[in-house]
């Protein structure tokens, strides 16, 4: 006779990090704990991180991804709305409105299961934790990549993208009696083959670099039960155009550290 206990599905508190377009390893990682009877019990994500953490608390991940498999260059272009702002370079509303039409906005109170989103508050440096209210508009601050999309102004704070403070928010993840913390960390990336000295290779390569610190200084505070890294040097934050490939590697290396676990 088959012992229900061992048949039991395993809570997950599951963190999802920032990384751009690295974060759609996170809708393989996910999929993979689902497919190893593993229940997310709630979810916390930052930046890329916080958006597919909030697809798939709407139920809409698999959606998201078949959209994602219609995105090459040519759309990315089309659903990038440059501004002449001094202060960011893409207005960056116009993909949230292409993704609400297949997922509509609600409360995040309202959602199945507790979720929350961080982002950074540009004048007082801290960090912000969105527990309630509009799902989209969490999203939408928590993705506001310094410089590159419009930063949120909200009750008098200027949001940006959350990776800038608390790229894994381990620390922040709704907890349950004996559930399994799980972290997925795409929040770097390894140094490129012959990479080139530029404006834009520089600073890129520095911010990765401060992001993957305090990365790093998280996972060791909090000791997840489970940490999937992620590190990529193939793919960069803009490579939206190879979902499907990059999803493959976020599925490929959760099995692996699944089993690696033994959880």
């Amino acid at each position: 006779m088959v012992n229900p206990e061992n048949t039991k599905k395993k809570n997950v508190a599951l963190v999802l990090s920032s990384g751009g377009a690295r974060g759609l390893a996170h809708i393989g990682a996910i999929q993979e704990l689902e497919a190893r009877d593993y229940n997310i019990s709630s979810i916390a994500g930052c930046s890329m991180g916080a958006l597919i953490g909030g697809v798939y608390a709407a139920g809409k991940l698999q959606e998201f991804r078949e959209w994602m498999k219609t995105i090459n260059k040519k759309k990315m272009l089309k659903l990038t709305d440059f501004s002449l702002s001094l202060n960011h370079i893409v207005k960056g509303n116009r993909i949230i409105e292409a993704i609400m039409e297949f997922v509509p906005d609600v409360d995040i109170e309202d959602l199945p299961i507790p979720y929350c989103a961080i982002a950074t508050d540009l004048v007082t440096g801290k960090e912000v934790i969105f527990r309630k209210g509009s799902l989209f508009e969490a999203i939408r601050a928590s993705i506001s990549l310094p410089s590159f999309y419009q930063p949120v102004q909200r009750d008098g704070m200027i949001l940006i993208d959350g990776g800038v403070l608390n790229p894994i928010p381990l620390n922040r993840v709704k907890r349950n009696a004996g559930d399994i913390l799980v972290g997925i960390d795409v929040s770097g990336s390894d140094v490129p083959d012959n990479m080139e000295l530029n404006h834009f290779s520089v600073l890129s390569r520095a911010s990765s670099l401060m992001i993957r610190q305090n990365s790093i200084l998280m996972t060791k505070i909090m000791k997840p039960d489970m940490l999937v890294d992620i590190q990529m040097s193939h793919y960069g934050t803009f490579d939206f155009d190879k979902s499907e490939k990059i999803v493959a590697i976020g599925q490929h290396r959760t099995a692996r550290e699944i089993k690696k676990s033994k959880l």
